[in-house]
């Protein structure tokens, strides 16, 4: 699910920096795992610096990556793991992760604080709303308030620890063992360190 996999009102002022900056991130998992990157993206990924933190580092280790994938490479290597022959090597739904099955409460759940915010799944998208690149688009729209006010971080949390905060990085961890992953695997990376790095702050916010 790509930015237009989302549609509701209006565009509102931007968030505080550190706040512009974890929905950017948010932004670049949710594309990055909602299709394979073009040349585009990819060169963008291969321009990214890290610092010394896990994240950081994986960050680093990505670009690294992005340098020697080739689009056609990254692609393969994307509908060996989320598409496949009936299936990928991973199905990255929450209702999947949470239930062992698909379309199950959590979807469900999902959907109805989808309404409560305004937002709805775009026409031509059919992706069930609780897969992964979803999450991270709309993490990333209720920070920065895309799609109405920005999300307040008590809001925010409860959206994180009911949605994304049970599954996710245990998502990350498997995608960063998946025998297909190559560039996902840093990826995952990435995901991972960032959901610990929020699910902490989270906890530490009270």
């Amino acid at each position: 699910m790509t930015e237009a996999a989302l549609s509701a009102s209006v565009e509102q002022p931007m968030a505080h920096e550190e706040d512009r900056l974890r929905a950017d991130l948010y932004n670049y998992l949710g594309l990055m795992l909602a299709s394979a990157p073009d040349q585009m993206l990819l060169e963008q990924t291969a321009g990214l610096s890290g610092d010394d933190t896990p994240l950081g580092q994986a960050i680093t280790q990505l670009s690294r990556v992005a340098k020697r994938t080739k689009p056609a490479g990254a692609e393969r290597e994307f509908n060996a793991l989320f598409i496949g022959l009936g299936r990928g090597e991973l199905l990255p739904y929450a209702s999947y992760y949470l239930t062992g099955f698909l379309n199950e409460k959590p979807l469900a759940a999902l959907r109805s604080d989808m309404s409560v915010r305004g937002l709805s799944r775009a026409p031509n998208s059919f992706e069930p709303e609780d897969n992964i690149a979803s999450l991270m688009e709309m993490m990333g729209a209720m920070i920065v308030g895309r799609f109405g006010a920005p999300a307040t971080l008590d809001e925010q949390k409860t959206f994180f620890n009911k949605h994304i905060g049970p599954w996710a990085t245990h998502f990350f961890a498997d995608l960063e063992g998946a025998k297909n992953s190559v560039l996902y695997a840093s990826v995952a990376s990435v995901g991972r360190a960032f959901m610990e790095i929020e699910a902490e702050a989270f906890r530490m916010g009270g």
